[in-house]
């Protein structure tokens, strides 16, 4: 990574991290911040701005003396097995920079793609600046203190900043540069799966508060019998389900308008008892949300009788719905319409294999791709709510790359039915709230350690 602090280069590893794992490469962060803070060598220094100044010979030795040996240890990671490894600092001099690189021309298998994160929207560096206060370097220490103490740090990167660009050229680097949160991303010899994923992936995110429901769809007459496959209606319950679901899906829209407004009035009165100055005009992102405003909402559903019978009573006037082939169930093939009995008796072999392994198992008879990846990306790059109404394997892999999930741990997330999960994207990771549908009241109630077990 490269980038002044507060440009969000820990937010993006983050999600990169997530998202290639999510895809089977095994990737780890390497955070040079963090070693920083329990090196003993940097601990004999304060580490307030002057630690950070250009102009401090002794400090800089340090920080490229850290830096390298983080590089050193995500080499050795990645000759035990690793697949990508992110260096996570500010990287911010063309000297510091040809430091690593040279260290990491001993090793030609290491293919090198450099990120940098540029921010020039000043609203949104003052609530960014805001949010560092709240991390390990200040938490401890009176906000008005501690935002003049970590502007002046950033003030002394810029003295020294050098972006990424000829120098990166003229010696075939690749890189990508993203700006203001993807609304200008440049590329340069941009070689390889891996990185194309990458730059991809970085095109298509955004930092709006949102709300993201997911669903398994209605009971249907199917499930009543326990047969898999298929395409039957609702049963009875399943259309009790959908008319709940409709009416909750509304009121927590509602609440979401509320709860927003409220979170950032108290930000903003924690902001004032610390001291500080009320923030400006608000960029877009960071907008109030009243209810007059809400965003557009969109419900998404597989083109499987089931799923689209679950979003019946949604009104098309206030949803945009939309049926999505990508969202249907795993097709069983040769197994269709038998319940898991059936399929015992008349293929063991079947049977046992899927049991064994049902993350990467496939009924005969058919050719499955990795058809979620899609969805995946169009969710990073919505910024309005929705629900999305699907199938058990498919909301695994959906749950799995939101929650952050092993692929050991995905085929075993518990997804009942008529359950409803929201997640909330966050600057430090998604927000998980569950709630079950209790069906003699006719109403959704809040559950907590869903996944404690697992």
């Amino acid at each position: 990574m490269v980038g002044l602090p507060a440009r969000g280069k820990s937010y993006i590893v983050k999600k990169l991290r997530r998202y290639l794992n999510w895809l089977q490469y095994e990737t780890k962060v390497f955070n040079v911040g963090d070693l920083r803070r329990v090196n003993q060598e940097s601990q004999q220094h304060e580490q307030s701005a002057g630690f950070f100044d250009p102009g401090n010979e002794e400090a800089k030795r340090i920080r490229d003396n850290l830096a390298l040996e983080v590089l050193d240890r995500l080499i050795n990671w990645l000759s035990e097995g690793g697949r990508v490894a992110i260096h996570d600092a500010t990287n911010s001099t063309i000297e510091r920079r040809f430091l690593l690189l040279n260290r990491l021309q001993e090793y030609p298998q290491i293919k090198v793609l450099l990120l940098e994160s540029l921010c020039t929207d000043k609203k949104i560096l003052e609530r960014n600046f805001r949010l560092k206060l709240l991390g390990p370097d200040y938490r401890d220490k009176p906000a008005a203190e501690a935002l003049a103490d970590f502007k002046s740090r950033v003030s002394n990167y810029e003295k020294a900043y050098q972006p990424v660009g000829e120098w990166e050229e003229k010696h075939d680097i690749q890189y990508c540069k993203l700006m203001n949160v993807g609304k200008k991303v440049i590329a340069y010899n941009i070689s390889g799966y891996l990185s194309g994923q990458c730059v991809f992936y970085l095109m298509n995110f955004n930092l709006a508060d949102r709300q993201i429901f997911l669903t398994r769809h209605g009971q249907s007459e199917d499930n009543v019998v326990g047969r898999i496959g298929g395409d039957a209606p609702l049963s009875s319950r399943g259309r009790q389900y959908s008319k709940a679901l409709a009416r909750f899906i509304k009121e927590q829209r509602i609440a979401f308008a509320l709860d927003s407004v409220k979170q950032q009035e108290e930000q903003e009165e924690y902001w004032a008892s610390s001291g500080l100055e009320p923030l400006d005009d608000e960029p877009p992102l960071f907008r109030k949300k009243t209810i007059s405003n809400q965003q557009q909402f969109t419900v998404w559903t597989s083109m499987l009788k089931r799923a689209m019978q679950t979003a019946a009573w949604f009104d098309p006037d206030e949803y945009d719905i939309k049926h999505i082939r990508f969202l249907n169930e795993i097709n069983a093939a040769i197994c269709e319409g038998m319940t898991y009995d059936e399929i015992q008796q008349k293929y063991p072999g079947e049977f046992s294999a899927r049991r064994t392994n049902k993350l990467y198992y496939r009924y005969p008879g058919i050719d499955v791709i990795h058809r979620t990846q899609s969805m995946i990306i169009e969710l990073e790059r919505m910024s309005e709510s929705c629900l999305i109404i699907t199938h058990r394997v498919v909301m695994r892999i959906l749950m799995g790359y939101l929650l952050d999930r092993s692929r050991e741990q995905m085929p075993h997330m518990d997804i009942p039915m008529h359950t409803l999960f929201e997640i909330r994207p966050k600057p430090y990771g998604n927000e998980l709230r569950v709630w079950k549908y209790n069906e003699e009241e006719d109403v959704f109630e809040e559950t907590t350690n869903h996944f404690k077990d697992e």
